[in-house]
């Protein structure tokens, strides 16, 4: 069977060349005469890869030597409760910024170590952009600022990184990391789930600016102490090797392709594809504001909902394959990251132009 274009919000696409790759490398690792799978985490093969990992991670965001760079697990929900549990510092309280779902469920977690301050919300438009920080009501005196770069279920990013001044900003970059360049030096700590850009689930990666590890809130798990992972190289106990490795050859190739500079370009050419058709069609519409429209994941709503079986019935039968919108706001979504080639993204946009017209 040929392989369909999969729009899937996570776990996501991943490039065929990576899978071909650990396909070719499955049974016999560059012969070790093992799989990745098969080693030691504390053997020289797989060390090799994790550290061959970061120093490509490192190279790709431009990542400054005074910052650490976590492999972890949990997803980015753990980071939900690690965040608060190792930057409040003593403090009372943490900012907020309220852009959707995972906004949400951040500040709900951050609830039980502290005070949240929620400096703006766009809940009473739906969530359907994202408040511009001249609206921000900060607190000089909290420990962090919180933002969700990318609300995947919503479709709404921020591009590039709000000031907050003294205060360490902290961004769940989920859907959105490896997709632009980010300068990581405006940021105290960047976390993101590996399942959408980066690789498989069950890898967590973290990074975090040095001065702000050490100070955990009182019972603050072993685990899930920074400071602890990052003496230990994230090898406290045994990592996500597997997903580590396939997440190193994704940073090869993005690196063969140009890097984040060459794959926004890329992305920013997909997104328009979708974005011109959902602009100029009277059965689609896109609900998020055009200056805080996703390149990731681009939501959409038919005319009427009636008629949303039917299409999804028909992407499939083309051999497009999660469309459904999420359960909690319904419609459509295309999640398009790096891996969904730019082929997948204009059979879509043809097919809904090619469904509107059997429509009208």
């Amino acid at each position: 069977m040929d392989r369909i274009f999969n729009f899937s919000a996570g776990p996501a696409a991943l490039p065929l060349e990576v899978l071909q790759q650990a396909q070719a490398e499955l049974v016999n690792w560059r012969g070790s005469g093992m799989s990745v799978m098969e080693m030691s985490h504390r053997g020289k093969e797989y060390m090799s890869i994790q550290a061959e990992a970061e120093a490509d991670l490192r190279e790709l965001l431009g990542i400054p030597a005074s910052y650490k760079v976590l492999f972890l697990q949990g997803g980015a929900s753990l980071q939900f409760a690690m965040v608060p549990m190792n930057l409040l510092r003593g403090k009372a309280s943490a900012d907020y910024l309220n852009t959707g779902e995972w906004s949400k469920k951040a500040i709900k977690e951050a609830k039980k170590y502290g005070a949240v301050n929620v400096v703006a919300t766009s809940e009473e438009r739906n969530f359907s952009y994202a408040p511009a920080p001249s609206q921000w009501k900060l607190d000089p005196n909290a420990a962090y600022v919180h933002i969700t770069q990318n609300e995947t279920i919503g479709g709404v990013e921020i591009f590039g990184a709000p000031d907050t001044g003294s205060v360490p900003l902290v961004s769940d970059m989920s859907s959105m990391i490896l997709s632009q360049p980010v300068d990581v030096s405006k940021y105290g700590l960047i976390y993101a789930g590996a399942q959408k850009n980066i690789g498989p689930a069950g890898l967590t990666i973290v990074i975090v600016r040095e001065d702000l590890l050490g100070q955990t809130v009182a019972g603050t798990p072993t685990m899930m102490d920074y400071q602890i992972q990052a003496d230990n190289d994230s090898m406290y106990n045994t990592p996500p090797t597997y997903a580590v490795y396939i997440a190193g050859l994704v940073f090869k190739l993005l690196k063969t392709m140009g890097g984040l500079t060459a794959m926004e370009q890329v992305n920013r050419a997909k997104a328009r594809i979708l974005y011109d058709v959902l602009d100029a069609s009277s059965l689609f519409s896109s609900p998020v504001a055009k200056e805080n429209r996703s390149l990731m994941n681009i939501p959409f709503t038919l005319k009427n909902p009636q008629l949303d079986d039917e299409f999804l019935k028909g992407a499939k039968a083309r051999g497009m394959i999660q469309l459904k919108g999420h359960r909690s706001v319904g419609g459509m979504r295309a999640s398009i990251y790096n891996a969904l080639p730019v082929e997948g993204v204009q059979a879509l946009a043809d097919y809904m132009k090619q469904f509107e017209k059997t429509q009208a």
